[in-house]
């Protein structure tokens, strides 16, 4: 992949984006620190040690580094081969992708694909799949722990009324969409008919889009799935990995409360981060203001924590588990688009 092909990922629209979503959360973190009181926070803050703030950092450079190594099996098990240390750079650079655009999540992906067809032999089309299947993989701890969070606040009884709700809408996804996800793979010629009615409309109105085509692109999709899910072996080796990194990519927040000389409930954190990370659907970069105002009120009702302090919290993760991934991504980013 050339420099130009790589600029397609950061072209001006892509900065302009992440412009318009930093100056949009830089608004709301100033409603956040307005709302809460940053007088307090920083008074909070001040009591901060800062050897549990570097466990935090490192737990989430472990949780980035374990789940690159997902990436590396199932690229192996379809014989893509890249050294692993260039997977690893080229997974902190979508995920900076993923965090310094708004609803970035689905940036990623295709950047990573880019990187590994013009570092290796294979396909782009070869290369998308494998990262979508290893990245749906890394989804399952998410729902998994959300699910064991929810049971064990539902035992405990600790659950005031007004959390029922959302405690209750998360259980819920917990269960529904990994069975949607499954039900895609399993009925895949429904998802090929739907697809291709919904855009059939469309390609009879502009040529630049060819239903069939896209239909063969989603069976070519399928297929190589159908290549990854044979590698038993390899799938499951993929799922150890991706249980390991989400329990280091949760610890910062347990860690952020030690920081302040908060002990946080590990069973609370594993409901708490998967629940805050439905705000990152707020259209700022990694949720910025949206994430950070929901773990407030989980902290705030689920914890017991003072407001200042629960904001305090809240501030200390998102240093170890954002942006300072954040800023490792970038320099990540810089090196894979001057390698390439």
């Amino acid at each position: 992949m050339s420099t130009e092909t790589s600029g397609e990922v950061f072209d001006r629209r892509t900065t302009l984006k992440v412009v318009v979503g930093f100056g949009v959360a830089v608004v709301l973190l100033y409603f956040f620190g307005r709302v809460i009181g940053w007088g307090e926070i920083l008074r909070t803050l001040r009591r901060a040690q800062p050897v549990w703030l570097g466990v935090a950092c490192l737990s989430t450079v472990v949780s980035l580094v374990i789940w690159a190594k997902s990436w590396d099996v199932i690229l192996c098990a379809v014989g893509i081969d890249v050294p692993f240390w260039k997977i690893v750079v080229t997974y902190f650079a979508a995920t900076f992708a993923d965090y310094a655009t708004p609803f970035g999540k689905a940036g990623g992906g295709p950047f990573i694909a880019y990187v590994l067809a013009a570092d290796t032999e294979a396909n782009y089309q070869d290369s998308l799949a494998s990262v979508v299947t290893a990245d749906l993989l890394n989804l399952l701890p998410f729902f998994t722990f959300a699910g064991l969070g929810t049971v064990a606040l539902l035992i405990q009884g600790e659950i005031p009324r007004q959390a029922e709700m959302l405690v209750a809408g998360l259980g819920t996804l917990a269960i529904v969409l990994p069975l949607a996800i499954y039900g895609s793979y399993r009925h895949r010629n429904f998802v090929e008919r739907l697809v291709v009615k919904v855009l059939s409309p469309v390609a009879a109105r502009t040529d630049r889009i060819d239903a069939e085509s896209v239909r063969d692109r989603i069976g070519e999709f399928y297929g190589l799935v159908d290549r990854i899910a044979d590698s038993r072996r390899q799938l499951g080796y993929t799922l150890v990995l991706a249980y390991v990194g989400w329990l280091f990519f949760a610890a910062p927040l347990y860690l952020a409360g030690r920081t302040l000389g908060v002990h946080l409930n590990p069973m609370l954190v594993l409901f708490v981060v998967p629940a805050s990370s439905l705000a990152g659907i707020v259209p700022t970069p990694g949720g910025v203001g949206g994430v950070e105002f929901a773990l407030v009120g989980l902290l705030v009702a689920l914890a017991a924590l003072q407001t200042d302090l629960a904001a305090s919290v809240a501030l200390v993760y998102r240093v170890a588990s954002y942006w300072f991934a954040l800023a490792l991504g970038g320099l990540a980013a810089f090196t894979v688009i001057h390698r390439t």
